[in-house]
């Protein structure tokens, strides 16, 4: 396995700055940007907030900032697509809180928790379903123990010891009599499995010459000793907790991959893992038993028998055979439903009743009932009561997708399709459906009648300006309840009014933090702000933001984010040096392609990935710029990949010259993961740009062979467009300088970190001017605040050398 144990930064020196051009090493400390940067990552979080299911009350999540390198350097498994704290039997890479306030939605009071543990590290957040009580976990560096917060008292209470197991997936859910299961520890799990001192054999896999095609994953099991350990930190025991710390076992002890609770709180859907493991496949794709318990823990049935799904056929629309998507309807106390694929899960094979969803109602001794059947995958199935419910199906490779009203007391009848679009189609998407909840604490359908409560992004050639509607399901018509307004970015976050009259907004401009306001239409009074978040970020409220639009030379429209610093203008100051930052994009039209995205009065939130730092140093920054790869009708996107990118790239490049902002010859290019294998194929053809930045990205295709990104063809159905598109194969053709970094230890799939060594070599070998930087123990985002601060310097020097003040 690939591991770097230090940090190494190695860079090839430019021709003519040494007497002699080669490969060097630096043995480097970690460094930090100018101060202005600087200063913007070290800004306060804004605490995130979650509302109570009934809307009365929310829960201010206050964040602390970023982890130490020390705290990523704890400890890790690698295990079977996951990263584990051996010493916490938890995640080793999750967020935390630390503090949790309570403010009342109407009123606006604030409260505070008493009794919170010190040092906190808090997360797993679960209201009870009478809302008087708040289950979290709190995690130190040997275990992971359970609390709860009385709403009415205002005190936190720890309730376990560290024996909650946050391995894989929820660990927490409330019943109706306000007790906890919890997914903890097995008590009888015994100790850590013991690494051999030697190998007992070789490690063997075979083929009986079914094809079994696997898109490339990281962290996978590699040997009999990572099988021990992943069956030891998965093995689990069920317990009931009540508020007093009480706590029972219930069921047996495995290796438990979930548990959901009916909605009357009488049977548990458990999926329990079992053998044999994988090495190709990560342990979502093992093999598992679904099983329905009593509340007692006693099974009442074995629904189905999950085999391993190593063999799968090509494309993103295809999907496993037998039952899948296994769930409790929200409007029934105890109804199973599922969806089963009739084609064998096999795209190619054309059908009209593609997939059929089945339902069983406990006390599950019966056959199922044929719900619906569907000509593309299924999508969900959004519930309301017995005589309502909106089934979505889709299809990746149209981009279809289709949403139906079925009447579920009347199964099998044919559904009534109300949406019908290109998912990429922005411009006429009438959004998802708003949800409340029922007598069972679940969610369901907000309606009134013949109306269905929607929020949509509310795309435009002007830009985003979202609305709540109402949409009638017989007229297929939207009645716009309430839209945002320039010059605000405003979306509605809670619906709290039956009819859709009174609701909370998250409220944001340019230079205003995002807020919660208290909107209600029928009384006719002003919205009321409910949070005082404040501005993060003082030193740059000044720049100015514009949405831009321009054209491609084939006539296709395309768009941008501009900043540029405060107070220029490019008649009195000149031109300046450009950073463009993107993420390509496939799409199936052209018309869709062309569509405006986002809004140019959205919060510029920094984040640690952020080309905006730039704009404090004298930069313009062009950001989120559009950079489409049309195929339409038999065309795939990428058959034309690097003509369409280039193209892509000139547009901007003669956008921000024409507008006299920006300087021809001074201009960068960047992005991660995509967006760095973007920049490295600009780079191999064309000379557009000064220098690139390229984290954490994919440069030879020929490793991840069955697929990528929106590729659905392997390697061997189209070896041209893997080669042409792979920047490894194009090394030779480099000679802009670029600039390229990695976490050592990325987990994406795909993006290996051998991707940037090799590249990295293949350009050195043709002389190219590159640099590249490992960041240790950091995945395919960086978190340590010293990786990201160092990162941020690498491409300050990057940009202050190559780009601004360009030899």
């Amino acid at each position: 396995m690939y591991k770097i144990l230090r940090f190494v930064a190695l860079f090839l020196f430019a021709a003519g700055l040494i007497p002699v051009q080669g490969m060097a090493q630096e043995a480097l400390q970690y460094q930090v940007p100018p101060k202005e940067i600087a200063d913007l990552v070290n800004a306060p979080l804004t605490p995130l907030v979650s509302f109570s299911r009934s809307g009365d009350f929310m829960m201010l999540l206050e964040r602390p900032g970023n982890p130490s390198i020390e705290d990523l350097a704890q400890p890790e498994l690698r295990i079977a697509g996951l990263r584990i704290n051996p010493a916490t039997s938890g995640p080793s890479r999750s967020g935390s809180f630390e503090n949790v306030v309570i403010k009342m939605t109407r009123g606006g009071q604030e409260k505070k928790i008493t009794g919170l543990p010190a040092n906190p590290r808090l997360g797993g957040f679960t209201l009870s379903k009478d809302e008087k009580y708040v289950a979290l976990t709190n995690t130190t560096p040997t275990g992971i123990s359970l609390w709860v917060v009385d709403l009415t008292t205002l005190e936190a209470k720890k309730l376990t010891d560290e024996i909650v197991n946050g391995v894989y997936g929820g660990a927490i859910a409330w019943t109706p009599d306000n007790k906890i299961l919890l997914k903890a520890v097995n008590p009888n799990r015994g100790s850590l499995p013991k690494a051999p001192t030697a190998p007992s054999g070789p490690t063997v896999q075979e083929t009986s010459g079914n094809a079994a095609p696997s898109r490339t994953y990281q962290d996978l099991l590699t040997n009999p000793y990572d099988e021990a350990l992943f069956a030891y930190f998965m093995d689990s025991q069920l317990m009931l907790v009540d508020l007093q710390g009480n706590k029972q076992p219930i069921g047996p002890a495995g290796m438990i991959k979930s548990m959901d609770l009916s909605p009357d709180g009488k049977f548990l859907l458990m999926d329990i893992l079992k053998r044999p493991f994988s090495y190709l496949v990560p342990a979502s794709r093992f093999p598992y038993d679904v099983e329905i318990w009593d509340i007692q823990g006693n099974k009442v049935k074995t629904l189905a028998q999950i085999p391993l799904d190593e063999v799968r056929p090509t494309g993103f629309d295809a999907t496993v055979k037998g039952p899948r998507s296994i769930s409790w309807r929200a409007d029934k106390p105890a109804t199973l439903y599922w969806v089963e694929a009739q084609d064998g899960g096999d795209p190619k094979v054309k059908m009209e009743e593609r997939e059929i969803i089945y339902m069983l109602d406990a006390p599950f001794a019966v056959q199922p009932t044929k719900l619906a059947s569907i000509g593309y995958r299924f999508g969900g199935i959004n519930w309301s009561d017995d005589n309502f419910a909106l089934l979505n199906e889709r299809w990746f490779a149209s981009r279809q997708e289709r949403v139906s009203v079925i009447n579920p007391s009347k199964p099998g009848e044919k559904g009534n399709v109300i949406i019908e679009r290109s998912s990429d189609d922005i411009y006429n998407d009438p959004g998802n459906p708003v949800f409340t909840t029922n007598a069972y604490g679940q969610q369901v359908l907000m309606r009134k009648g013949e109306e269905v409560f929607m929020t949509s992004e509310g795309g435009s050639p002007e830009g985003s300006m979202p609305y709540l509607s109402g949409f009638n399901i017989k007229t297929k018509a939207e009645r716009i309840i309430w839209r945002s307004k320039a010059p605000y970015y405003e979306r509605v976050s809670k619906v709290l009014a039956p009819d859709a009259t009174e609701f909370v907004t998250i409220k944001e401009s340019t230079d205003i933090q995002p807020n919660y306001w208290l909107v209600n239409t029928k009384k006719r009074i002003a919205p009321i702000q409910l949070t005082q978040f404040e501005h993060p970020y003082a030193s740059i409220k000044g720049i100015k933001k514009d949405l831009v639009k321009y054209k491609r030379k084939d006539g296709l429209d395309l768009s941008a984010i501009v900043y540029t610093p405060e107070g220029y203008d490019p008649v009195k100051d000149g031109q300046l040096p450009v950073v463009m930052w993107a993420y390509p994009r496939e799409y199936k039209s052209a018309a869709t392609a062309a569509q405006v995205r986002g809004s140019k009065f959205t919060f510029t939130r920094l984040n640690w990935g952020s080309p905006i730092y730039w704009v404090t140093q004298g930069y313009a920054i062009m950001d989120q710029t559009e950079m489409p790869i049309v195929g339409e009708g038999d065309e795939e996107p990428n058959d034309s990949f690097v003509e369409q990118l280039v193209a892509n790239a000139e547009a901007a490049i003669d956008y921000i010259v024409g507008t006299g902002i920006g300087d021809r010859n001074r201009i960068a290019v960047g992005g991660h993961s995509y967006g760095a294998f973007m920049t490295a194929n600009l780079l191999s053809h064309s000379d557009l740009f000064a220098a690139g930045i390229a984290r954490s990205g994919a440069y030879n295709r020929t490793l991840t062979p069955f697929g990528f990104q929106y590729e659905q063809r392997s390697y061997w159905e189209a070896p041209d467009v893997y080669n042409v598109m792979s920047p490894f194969m194009n090394a030779n053709k480099v000679k802009t300088p670029i600039l390229l970094i990695h976490g050592e230890a990325d987990n994406n799939s795909g993006t290996f970190p051998i991707q940037s060594e090799r590249y990295y070599n293949a350009l050195k070998g043709h002389g190219a001017t590159t640099r590249l930087v490992f960041l240790p123990h950091e995945s395919h985002g960086y978190a340590a605040k010293e990786s990201i601060l160092h990162t941020l310097w690498e491409q300050h020097q990057w940009l202050e050398k190559w780009v601004k003040n360009r030899p």
